[in-house]
């Protein structure tokens, strides 16, 4: 199955890590630390120009979508 993460991108259920709220996770240095790196290894994807609601971690990109982690994670 597939789950639309926002602006007509689909991935692969099966290859979803974690879907994570962007207001609730990036007060963390971690996750700060954790998004910089992916975007120098340019594994992180924007597929949005609004304030991002959250972020999808695949096995292979991490996705910024507009849609909320509630809305995605009923997907």
């Amino acid at each position: 199955m597939y789950t639309h993460i926002g602006a007509s991108r689909m991935v692969r259920t099966k290859s979803i890590i974690g879907i994570f709220d962007m207001d609730k996770t990036t007060v963390s240095q971690t996750t700060k630390a954790f998004l910089n790196k992916a975007e120098k290894d340019d594994k992180l994807i924007s597929l949005t120009t609004d304030i991002p609601r959250s972020f999808v971690v695949t096995d292979d990109k991490i996705y910024i979508s507009q849609i909320s982690p509630t809305a995605l994670s009923k997907r």
